[in-house]
Order: C-alpha cells, then sequence, then structure tokens
C-alpha cells in the first residue's frame, strides 16, 4: 500500500477517534475525511452517525456484502475503502451521544450494534468459512456465541493487514474476542436504556413496539415494574415474555444437545427388544452358521446397557437475586424451567437477597418468576440456606445449584459451614458465578478459593457449562 493510501487511512481513523470521544467536530478532520470517501466512490453518509447502517444500505445496496464481511477481499482489498467502511460500523455503535434517548433511537442503535457484530464475526471466521448474518440471523443475540469444542469460549483473531508487526502499537493486529464484544456494547445498550424515558414510552402502544428486547432492557423492566401500571406494565410484561420465550427456546435446543450421563452399567439391560444388541448377537453367534442352508442359528441374545437414573433426580436451585447478577437470575431461571419440565426431575427454586422466597410453584414459568423477584437488596445466603436444606430428602439424588457472586451481607461468611454441610451429606453442589451472554464474572475471591479446596470450582462464563454438568447428573 502506498503512503498516500497511508495517511488516508489515519485521517478516517483519527476522524473517528475524534467524533467517539469528543462532540465536537474538528472541521479539517472532517474535509479531509469527506475528501477521501468520495474519492473512492462511497456516500457521504458514512460519515454521519445520525444515518443508521439500514439507511445507507437501503440507499446503497451494493454495500450490503462489504458491510456484512468487510475482510471477504482478503490483504488484495482496498483498504482505504476497507476503513471507510469499518469505521461506520463503529462509530454507529460507539458515539451514542448524550441525553435522553428515544424508542426509535434505542431500536437503530441495536440494529447498528447488530451490523458490527456481524460484521466482526465474518473477519474472524476467516474466508471461506461460515460468516453470521449472511443466514439472516446475527451472531449477537442473547444466548451468546457457541463456544469451541473444548467448551473454551468462541474465540475468534482478526487477520492483520499485511505490514503490520504483531505487537499493540497504533494501527496494529488485534485480537477479537466475542465475549468481549458482548460486553462492551451490553453496556453500551445498557447506557441507552437507563437514559431513556421508559415509562412514557411503554405508555404508548406504538412506541413500546418499536423496542427490541434485551438483557439490557429486561434488567431495567424488572426493577421499575413497580412504578408501572395499566398499558405501561402490559407491554411491560408483553416485551418481558418475548424475551424469556427467545432465550428458552435457544436454552432448550441447548439441553436437547447436551450430551446425558452415563449409562449406570451396574443394573443388567432390561431384556426387551428395544435393547437388542443385534450387531453383538450376530457376531457372537457366527459359529452357528449353517452354510448348507445358509442360515444363522441363534442360540443367545445379547442386550444393550441403556439403565439410567430410575429415581426422580432432586434439583435445587438457589438464586441470588441483587442486582449485580440480574443476567445469570434471568438464564437459570429459564434453565431451570426447561429442566423442570424433563421427566423424573424434581426441581425446586429459590431466589434471596436479605430474605429468601420459595418460587417452587412457578418454576415451569420463568416469565412469572422474574415478575416475583426484587432486584437489589443485600445479599445473605445462610438465610437461603435454611429454605434449601428442608428440601434435601435423598442426598445423594440430589444436585444443588447455587448462582450468586457470593459478595455476602456477614463478612464472618457462615453461609460456607452451610455449604460444606451439604457437600459432604452427599449433595452434588454447583457453585455458579455468572452464566451470560457476555462471560463476565465477579466472584469473591475468598469464596472462588474455598470451593476450589472443596472439589467445588465456580462455574462461571458460558451456559453451556451449566447445562454440561446437570445433564451428567440427572441423565
Amino acid at each position: 500500500m502506498s503512503d498516500s493510501d497511508d495517511v488516508r487511512r489515519q485521517v478516517l481513523l483519527w476522524r473517528l477517534l475524534g467524533r467517539v470521544f469528543d462532540a465536537e467536530e474538528q472541521p479539517a478532520l472532517e474535509a479531509a475525511s469527506l475528501a477521501v470517501v468520495q474519492e473512492r466512490g462511497l456516500p457521504a453518509a458514512l460519515l454521519d452517525p445520525g444515518v443508521t447502517v439500514d439507511t445507507v444500505v437501503q440507499r446503497f445496496p451494493e454495500l450490503a456484502a462489504e458491510f456484512a464481511d468487510p475482510l471477504a477481499d482478503g490483504d488484495d482489498g482496498d483498504r482505504v475503502r476497507r476503513t471507510a467502511l469499518v469505521s461506520k460500523l463503529l462509530l454507529n455503535a460507539f458515539n451514542t451521544g448524550s441525553g435522553d434517548v428515544s424508542a426509535q433511537r434505542l431500536a437503530a442503535w441495536q440494529r447498528d450494534a447488530e451490523w458490527l457484530r456481524r460484521a466482526l464475526g465474518a473477519c474472524a471466521s476467516g474466508p471461506g468459512q461460515g460468516r453470521p448474518g449472511q443466514d439472516g440471523e446475527g451472531s449477537g443475540r442473547a444466548d451468546g456465541g457457541e463456544g469451541a469444542s473444548d467448551g473454551r469460549p468462541a474465540t475468534g483473531r482478526r487477520r492483520p493487514d499485511p505490514g503490520r508487526g504483531e505487537g499493540g502499537g497504533p494501527g496494529q493486529g488485534f485480537d477479537l474476542n466475542e465475549d468481549e464484544l458482548k460486553r462492551i456494547l451490553g453496556e453500551l445498550e445498557g447506557d441507552l436504556v437507563s437514559r431513556m424515558r421508559l415509562r412514557e414510552v411503554l405508555a404508548d402502544p406504538a412506541l413500546a413496539r418499536q423496542l427490541t428486547p434485551s438483557m439490557s432492557l429486561v434488567e431495567q423492566l424488572l426493577r421499575d415494574k413497580h412504578n408501572l401500571s395499566g398499558v405501561a406494565l402490559a407491554n411491560a410484561k408483553s416485551l418481558i415474555r418475548r424475551y424469556v420465550d427467545e432465550v428458552a427456546e435457544v436454552l432448550r435446543t441447548r439441553v436437547e444437545h447436551a450430551g446425558a450421563g452415563k449409562i449406570d452399567r451396574s443394573v443388567p439391560p432390561k431384556r426387551v427388544f428395544r435393547n437388542l444388541d443385534l450387531d453383538r448377537t450376530i457376531w457372537k453367534n457366527l459359529v452357528n452358521y449353517n452354510p448348507d442352508d445358509e442360515r444363522l442359528y441363534v442360540d443367545r441374545l445379547f442386550y444393550k446397557h441403556t439403565a439410567r437414573r430410575s429415581t426422580p433426580a432432586r434439583m435445587i436451585v438457589v438464586v441470588d437475586q441483587s442486582g449485580s447478577m440480574v443476567d445469570s437470575m434471568v438464564n437459570c431461571t429459564i434453565l431451570a424451567s426447561i429442566f423442570a419440565g424433563l421427566p423424573k426431575v424434581d426441581v425446586h427454586l429459590i431466589a434471596y437477597d436479605t430474605r429468601a422466597i420459595d418460587l417452587t410453584p412457578w418454576v415451569h414459568d420463568p416469565f412469572e418468576v422474574l415478575l416475583r423477584t426484587n432486584l437489589g437488596g443485600g445479599n445473605d445466603g445462610p438465610v437461603a440456606m435454611a429454605m434449601a436444606r428442608p428440601k434435601i430428602t435423598d442426598p445423594r439424588n440430589t444436585v444443588m445449584v447455587w448462582i450468586s457472586d457470593f459478595y455476602e451481607f456477614d463478612r464472618s461468611r457462615p453461609l460456607l459451614e452451610g455449604i460444606k454441610a451439604v457437600h459432604g451429606s452427599g449433595v452434588k453442589f454447583i457453585p455458579v458465578g455468572s452464566v451470560n451472554s457476555s462471560g463476565q464474572e465477579n466472584v469473591e475471591p475468598w469464596f472462588r478459593q474455598r470451593f476450589k479446596e472443596l472439589g467445588t470450582p465456580v462455574i462461571s462464563g458460558h451456559i453451556d457449562k451449566l447445562v454440561f454438568e446437570l445433564k451428567n447428573f440427572l441423565g
């Protein structure tokens, strides 16, 4: 690439930084950037953060493919043009402005953020591989991205441009972690939602229909639900229900596809036709084959071991409903309802802050559970443990999932003694620090170390980890 092209790219990038971090326009950078995009045959709308990517693509359909995968042409493409397109994606996602936010503004930002997620996902996948967004689905849904085959979160590495080093200086290549991107975009969305006059929006059915359910919006609705009534409350419930149903559909698929528990070979296989091991039966009876009449005479049948857990497993889910755990609470509440629908699984659900509430009667309906929670407040684990322990009737047939950041109200940490007692009785105890869409975790270090010493390390990150643990126990 020529030095002049390098200067053009620097102009676009400096202009991008200026617009994201400083509300005041820099006339010289604006004029130079406009000259660059026009030279490359690109529309001036690329420089206007008030024009959505959807609008640009609607006016200039030929740019859709380039926005979806800026690196589709590999290292041979026009890097100045590429920089202009990527700058547009970054500008619209990160230039969130200030002041009140309308429902239209939030919806437009969500669509722009989805374009960015698709583009970065395509860059990470590399040429010839699957690119999010080409089948009409984005990669930024609430369920999070797919993990690697070994259970680690998916991490994409963007291909650096030729001539770059591998250091961390300006203009160098960078590692793109999907979880980090979702966390950052989630924080930006949360800020936009907090700046909305949400009650006024919800009171207007036309505006409420423009809202797209997301974790940030659901959290705000759950915090404010006691201040809503009439049409506003009905619209809030509708948004929460839509989000719950979307996440439940994704999680239900993951539960179905996750590996089940090991076969119990201590139980003799039941001698019924559906358990017949036909291949082994034929192999073991080949000695009885009669070549004269070309028949195989079977004098012994072999059956497969298919017996698994024969008694109902009890799952006790304890959820910290303090504000910091809302993402995990939503995911695990939905997950509990899915497992409650499986045969031979008896699920109990408890939520707590400084008090505990038994939500078991509504465990099959996560929407109703969420409406009965009160986000915020303190964190008094022993209160929840006192409610949970009487539910343990058969310890070795019980799993207790405890979702919390474990920052306890009582600094003497009496919760740990209760956990040790439960674990020592034979209950499978699973501490969960966070199972969310971003993978962000914040677990009290002292508790994290104690759980590790107890042989029950904290599960944090992708919800697939918890699904795998539960299926292994309940299968």
